[in-house]
């Protein structure tokens, strides 16, 4: 089947001071999120210059990935700009027909997942009846390129180390919303098992038996549970037992962002700093040659029919057409089953 574009769909993060509160206020819409809590984030990003990395990382990852693909890249947002919406027209405008769509996450769950649904649906209602078909594709948690890439960015941030303790941590969520993703047979919390199978494999990889897999950044309400332990209370628990020096791996991300530049790069070194432990920082893949290539072969698995690489036999899902939800509801928010 032909295709005419990739549209490259990812979270969106300010450009400058005056786009932070907007941008927050985009983020939580809806959530319950308390105007406490969006002070204090907001506080993270004017650190920084009221700047995320997310939006460059993606158009250098973009530049990294058009060599390899045969396709026009289009670049869209879920919450700040290019808006996704404002790219699916411009795409319709180009006579852009049908087009595959990498979202920047490599998991199942409702945010990592079904939300990009929701977005290329949003879309396509903006633009109307010229919108172009849009087919997403798959989550790669267990790919082979994602593995490596995380495995050698381990063993850097570890080389100077000594003995120390390997610790992955992903974005966490609520526990409702994780016990709600995947087909309730296979127990839910898709989200939660696919995080631990990446670092199962890429823990693997390294020849690491024993390690954590911890989570940050969350940011709905206290009295609602998310998952927990919180990678900055977990470096304190690590301190205790006497352990010397810890690395964190983001294995819940691609890219640099402003959520691992100030949960991990500030806050959880910070912590390491005061018990006076030592801390490495695994990176993300963005900027590694591996993860244009991993797109790059998602990409080929539509076009050219290239058999799909993974290193398990873990639930994986993810691939739709127009928004059209998974027959298996695997990413769904339990308040709308039913």
């Amino acid at each position: 089947m032909s295709y005419d574009a990739l549209l490259w769909l990812s979270f969106g993060g300010p450009e400058g001071p005056e786009d932070v509160r907007p941008f927050l206020e985009n983020v939580t819409r809806g959530r319950g999120v308390p105007p406490e809590r969006l002070d204090e984030v907001e506080q993270h990003y004017q650190h920084f210059g009221g700047v995320s990395p997310i939006n460059r990382l993606n158009r250098d990852a973009i530049a990294a990935v058009e060599p390899l693909v045969d396709l026009p890249i289009y670049f869209g947002n879920r919450n700040w700009h290019p808006m996704v919406e404002d790219t699916l027209a411009e795409m319709a405008r180009a006579g852009v027909k049908r087009a595959l769509v990498f979202p920047t996450s490599a998991y199942g769950g409702y945010s990592a997942c079904r939300q990009y649904d929701e977005d290329i649906l949003r879309a396509r209602a903006a633009v109307g009846e010229n919108a172009p078909e849009l087919v997403k594709l798959r989550q790669f948690f267990d790919h082979p390129l994602f593995v490596e890439s995380f495995a050698d960015a381990v063993r850097e941030a570890a080389k100077d180390l000594g003995e120390h303790r390997l610790v992955f941590t992903a974005h966490s969520v609520p526990l409702s919303a994780d016990q709600a993703a995947g087909p309730p047979e296979d127990g839910g919390r898709l989200y939660s098992r696919q995080v631990a199978e990446a670092a199962r494999l890429v823990a693997r990889e390294l020849g690491v038996a024993e390690y954590d897999v911890v989570w940050q950044s969350r940011s709905g309400p206290p009295q609602i549970p998310w998952l927990e332990p919180d990678v900055v209370d977990h470096i304190e628990a690590l301190h205790e037992r006497g352990v010397p020096a810890v690395v964190v791996c983001p294995i819940g991300f691609v890219s640099d962002h402003l959520e691992v530049v100030w949960d991990l790069d500030t806050e959880a070194r910070d912590k390491a700093a005061e018990l006076g432990m030592g801390f490495g920082r695994a990176a993300t893949p963005n900027n590694d040659p591996r993860f244009a290539r991993l797109v790059a072969e998602l990409v080929a698995e539509h076009t050219d029919g290239v058999p799909a690489r993974r290193l398990s036999e873990f639930p994986a899902y993810g691939c739709t057409v127009n928004g059209a939800f998974c027959a298996t509801l695997c990413c769904e928010p339990a308040r709308r089953r039913g």
